[in-house]
Protein backbone atom coordinates (compact mmCIF):
# COMPACT_ATOMS: atom_id res chain seq x y z
CA UNK A 1 0.00 0.00 0.00
CA UNK A 2 1.18 3.51 -0.87
CA UNK A 3 -0.29 6.37 1.16
CA UNK A 4 0.41 9.96 2.28
CA UNK A 5 1.50 10.42 5.90
CA UNK A 6 -0.60 13.56 6.37
CA UNK A 7 -3.60 12.73 4.20
CA UNK A 8 -7.23 12.27 5.11
CA UNK A 9 -10.50 10.62 3.98
CA UNK A 10 -8.55 7.95 2.09
CA UNK A 11 -7.28 10.36 -0.55
CA UNK A 12 -3.99 9.35 -2.13
CA UNK A 13 -4.10 5.74 -0.94
CA UNK A 14 -3.05 3.24 -3.59
CA UNK A 15 -3.36 -0.50 -2.95
CA UNK A 16 -1.02 -2.72 -4.99
CA UNK A 17 -1.89 -6.41 -5.02
CA UNK A 18 0.80 -7.80 -7.35
CA UNK A 19 3.34 -6.96 -10.04
CA UNK A 20 4.37 -8.57 -13.29
CA UNK A 21 6.61 -7.92 -16.26
CA UNK A 22 5.00 -7.11 -19.60
CA UNK A 23 6.04 -8.62 -22.92
CA UNK A 24 8.06 -5.46 -23.51
CA UNK A 25 10.02 -5.95 -20.29
CA UNK A 26 8.24 -3.20 -18.32
CA UNK A 27 7.03 -3.71 -14.76
CA UNK A 28 3.28 -3.46 -14.30
CA UNK A 29 1.61 -3.02 -10.90
CA UNK A 30 -1.88 -4.41 -10.38
CA UNK A 31 -4.24 -2.40 -8.17
CA UNK A 32 -6.93 -3.88 -5.95
CA UNK A 33 -9.56 -3.06 -8.58
CA UNK A 34 -7.75 -5.26 -11.11
CA UNK A 35 -6.36 -2.42 -13.23
CA UNK A 36 -2.64 -2.07 -13.99
CA UNK A 37 -0.25 0.83 -13.51
CA UNK A 38 3.00 1.33 -15.35
CA UNK A 39 6.08 2.11 -13.27
CA UNK A 40 6.07 5.74 -14.45
CA UNK A 41 2.46 6.12 -13.32
CA UNK A 42 3.31 4.77 -9.88
CA UNK A 43 6.27 7.15 -9.66
CA UNK A 44 4.00 10.03 -10.68
CA UNK A 45 1.55 9.15 -7.92
CA UNK A 46 4.35 9.03 -5.33
CA UNK A 47 5.65 12.40 -6.56
CA UNK A 48 2.19 13.85 -6.03
CA UNK A 49 2.17 12.60 -2.45
CA UNK A 50 5.62 14.06 -1.75
CA UNK A 51 4.61 17.42 -3.20
CA UNK A 52 1.68 17.64 -0.75
CA UNK A 53 -1.11 16.98 -3.23
CA UNK A 54 -3.06 15.01 -0.60
CA UNK A 55 -1.69 16.72 2.52
CA UNK A 56 -4.29 18.22 4.84
CA UNK A 57 -2.13 21.29 5.48
CA UNK A 58 -1.02 21.68 1.85
CA UNK A 59 2.67 21.30 2.70
CA UNK A 60 5.10 18.74 1.29
CA UNK A 61 4.46 15.27 2.66
CA UNK A 62 6.01 11.88 3.31
CA UNK A 63 5.05 8.72 1.41
CA UNK A 64 4.38 5.64 3.51
CA UNK A 65 4.82 2.15 2.07
CA UNK A 66 2.92 -0.50 4.00
CA UNK A 67 3.11 -4.26 3.68
CA UNK A 68 0.11 -5.81 1.97
CA UNK A 69 -1.60 -8.29 4.26
CA UNK A 70 -3.46 -11.49 3.50
CA UNK A 71 -7.15 -11.13 4.26
CA UNK A 72 -8.61 -13.27 7.06
CA UNK A 73 -11.05 -15.99 5.81
CA UNK A 74 -13.85 -14.32 7.79
CA UNK A 75 -14.03 -11.63 5.10
CA UNK A 76 -14.00 -13.93 2.07
CA UNK A 77 -17.76 -13.80 1.49
CA UNK A 78 -18.49 -10.27 2.62
CA UNK A 79 -15.74 -8.03 1.22
CA UNK A 80 -15.02 -6.83 -2.30
CA UNK A 81 -11.25 -7.16 -2.80
CA UNK A 82 -8.91 -5.05 -0.70
CA UNK A 83 -8.35 -5.46 3.04
CA UNK A 84 -11.18 -4.62 5.48
CA UNK A 85 -10.34 -3.05 8.82
CA UNK A 86 -11.94 -2.51 12.20
CA UNK A 87 -12.15 1.07 13.48
CA UNK A 88 -12.36 1.38 17.27
CA UNK A 89 -12.93 4.72 19.00
CA UNK A 90 -10.92 4.91 22.21
CA UNK A 91 -11.59 7.53 24.89
CA UNK A 92 -9.20 7.86 27.84
CA UNK A 93 -8.05 4.31 27.20
CA UNK A 94 -11.53 2.76 27.02
CA UNK A 95 -12.95 1.43 23.73
CA UNK A 96 -16.36 3.06 23.32
CA UNK A 97 -17.57 2.26 19.79
CA UNK A 98 -16.49 0.14 16.84
CA UNK A 99 -17.30 -0.56 13.23
CA UNK A 100 -16.09 -2.82 10.45
CA UNK A 101 -15.13 -1.07 7.22
CA UNK A 102 -15.53 -3.18 4.08
CA UNK A 103 -14.12 -2.23 0.66
CA UNK A 104 -16.51 -1.96 -2.27
CA UNK A 105 -16.16 -1.67 -6.03
CA UNK A 106 -16.87 2.04 -5.68
CA UNK A 107 -14.09 2.51 -3.09
CA UNK A 108 -11.54 0.81 -5.34
CA UNK A 109 -10.70 -1.82 -2.74
CA UNK A 110 -10.05 0.76 0.00
CA UNK A 111 -11.72 0.52 3.40
CA UNK A 112 -12.55 4.21 3.66
CA UNK A 113 -16.11 5.48 4.04
CA UNK A 114 -15.40 8.74 2.21
CA UNK A 115 -14.37 6.71 -0.85
CA UNK A 116 -17.55 4.60 -0.85
CA UNK A 117 -16.59 1.76 1.51
CA UNK A 118 -19.19 0.09 3.68
CA UNK A 119 -19.41 0.78 7.42
CA UNK A 120 -20.89 -1.93 9.64
CA UNK A 121 -21.65 -1.30 13.30
CA UNK A 122 -20.23 -3.79 15.78
CA UNK A 123 -21.75 -4.71 19.12
CA UNK A 124 -18.94 -3.73 21.48
CA UNK A 125 -19.82 -6.44 23.99
CA UNK A 126 -19.43 -9.48 21.73
CA UNK A 127 -18.19 -8.43 18.26
CA UNK A 128 -21.48 -9.12 16.47
CA UNK A 129 -22.13 -7.12 13.28
CA UNK A 130 -25.27 -5.00 13.45
CA UNK A 131 -26.30 -2.19 11.05
CA UNK A 132 -24.66 -1.29 7.72
CA UNK A 133 -24.22 2.07 6.03
CA UNK A 134 -22.87 3.08 2.62
CA UNK A 135 -22.59 6.72 1.53
CA UNK A 136 -24.50 7.70 4.69
CA UNK A 137 -27.47 5.48 3.78
CA UNK A 138 -28.54 2.40 5.76
CA UNK A 139 -28.43 -0.82 3.73
CA UNK A 140 -29.10 -4.50 4.39
CA UNK A 141 -26.58 -6.28 2.13
CA UNK A 142 -23.15 -5.59 0.65
CA UNK A 143 -23.74 -3.89 -2.73
CA UNK A 144 -21.15 -6.06 -4.52
CA UNK A 145 -21.02 -9.40 -2.71
CA UNK A 146 -24.82 -9.42 -2.08
CA UNK A 147 -24.18 -10.94 1.34
CA UNK A 148 -26.16 -10.14 4.48
CA UNK A 149 -23.78 -8.80 7.12
CA UNK A 150 -25.70 -8.54 10.39
CA UNK A 151 -25.31 -11.37 12.90
CA UNK A 152 -21.77 -12.39 11.94
CA UNK A 153 -19.18 -12.30 14.74
CA UNK A 154 -15.76 -10.69 14.22
CA UNK A 155 -12.93 -13.10 15.21
CA UNK A 156 -10.43 -12.23 17.97
CA UNK A 157 -12.81 -9.58 19.30
CA UNK A 158 -11.48 -9.17 22.85
CA UNK A 159 -7.90 -9.08 21.53
CA UNK A 160 -8.94 -6.30 19.13
CA UNK A 161 -10.41 -4.25 21.99
CA UNK A 162 -7.35 -4.78 24.19
CA UNK A 163 -5.02 -3.78 21.37
CA UNK A 164 -7.08 -0.65 20.79
CA UNK A 165 -7.01 0.25 24.47
CA UNK A 166 -3.22 -0.18 24.52
CA UNK A 167 -2.91 2.50 21.84
CA UNK A 168 -4.01 5.08 24.41
CA UNK A 169 -0.93 4.25 26.51
CA UNK A 170 1.31 4.32 23.43
CA UNK A 171 0.03 7.59 21.98
CA UNK A 172 -1.08 9.61 24.98
CA UNK A 173 -4.13 10.74 22.98
CA UNK A 174 -7.27 11.05 25.04
CA UNK A 175 -9.50 10.51 22.02
CA UNK A 176 -8.42 8.53 18.97
CA UNK A 177 -9.52 6.11 16.29
CA UNK A 178 -7.60 2.84 16.09
CA UNK A 179 -7.61 0.88 12.84
CA UNK A 180 -6.91 -2.84 13.10
CA UNK A 181 -6.72 -5.45 10.35
CA UNK A 182 -7.10 -9.21 10.60
CA UNK A 183 -4.36 -11.13 8.83
CA UNK A 184 -4.95 -14.74 7.77
CA UNK A 185 -2.01 -16.12 9.77
CA UNK A 186 -1.07 -13.40 12.28
CA UNK A 187 -4.50 -12.37 13.51
CA UNK A 188 -5.13 -8.76 14.67
CA UNK A 189 -2.50 -6.23 13.54
CA UNK A 190 -2.38 -2.50 14.21
CA UNK A 191 -2.76 -0.55 10.96
CA UNK A 192 -2.73 3.01 12.26
CA UNK A 193 -3.91 5.46 14.91
CA UNK A 194 -5.99 8.50 13.96
CA UNK A 195 -6.05 11.74 15.96
CA UNK A 196 -9.11 12.97 14.03
CA UNK A 197 -11.36 9.96 13.37
CA UNK A 198 -14.56 10.64 11.44
CA UNK A 199 -17.98 10.44 13.06
CA UNK A 200 -19.59 8.11 10.51
CA UNK A 201 -19.18 5.34 13.06
CA UNK A 202 -22.25 6.75 14.84
CA UNK A 203 -24.42 6.21 11.76
CA UNK A 204 -23.19 2.62 11.39
CA UNK A 205 -24.06 1.94 15.04
CA UNK A 206 -27.28 3.99 14.95
CA UNK A 207 -26.33 5.74 18.17
CA UNK A 208 -24.34 8.75 19.33
CA UNK A 209 -21.02 8.75 21.14
CA UNK A 210 -21.97 11.13 23.94
CA UNK A 211 -23.52 8.49 26.20
CA UNK A 212 -20.45 6.25 25.91
CA UNK A 213 -18.08 9.16 26.60
CA UNK A 214 -20.04 10.12 29.71
CA UNK A 215 -19.85 6.51 30.89
CA UNK A 216 -16.06 6.58 30.61
CA UNK A 217 -15.90 9.90 32.47
CA UNK A 218 -17.70 8.18 35.33
CA UNK A 219 -15.51 5.04 35.50
CA UNK A 220 -12.19 6.36 34.16
CA UNK A 221 -10.28 5.86 37.42
CA UNK A 222 -11.68 2.43 38.22
CA UNK A 223 -9.34 0.35 36.04
CA UNK A 224 -5.63 0.31 35.25
CA UNK A 225 -4.18 -1.23 32.10
CA UNK A 226 -5.72 -2.24 28.74
CA UNK A 227 -7.23 -5.57 29.80
CA UNK A 228 -8.78 -4.11 32.94
CA UNK A 229 -10.22 -1.13 31.04
CA UNK A 230 -11.80 -3.36 28.40
CA UNK A 231 -13.42 -5.66 30.93
CA UNK A 232 -14.54 -2.72 33.05
CA UNK A 233 -16.44 -0.98 30.27
CA UNK A 234 -17.94 -4.23 28.99
CA UNK A 235 -19.18 -4.99 32.49
CA UNK A 236 -20.79 -1.56 32.66
CA UNK A 237 -22.47 -1.98 29.27
CA UNK A 238 -23.81 -5.43 30.14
Amino acid sequence: MVKPANGGMGNGILVITSSETSEHGKILYQKSDGKFLQEKELNHHISGILSGLYSLDGNSDTCILQERLECHPFFQEISFRGIPDIRVIVYLGYPVMAMLRLPTKESGGRANLHQGALGVGVNLSNGTLTHSVCNDKLIEIHPDTKQTLSGRIVPHWISILEMSSRCYDLSGLGYLGVDIVLDETRGPLLLEMNARPGLGIQIANRMGLVGRLKLVDRIRNSADGPKERVHRILDEMN
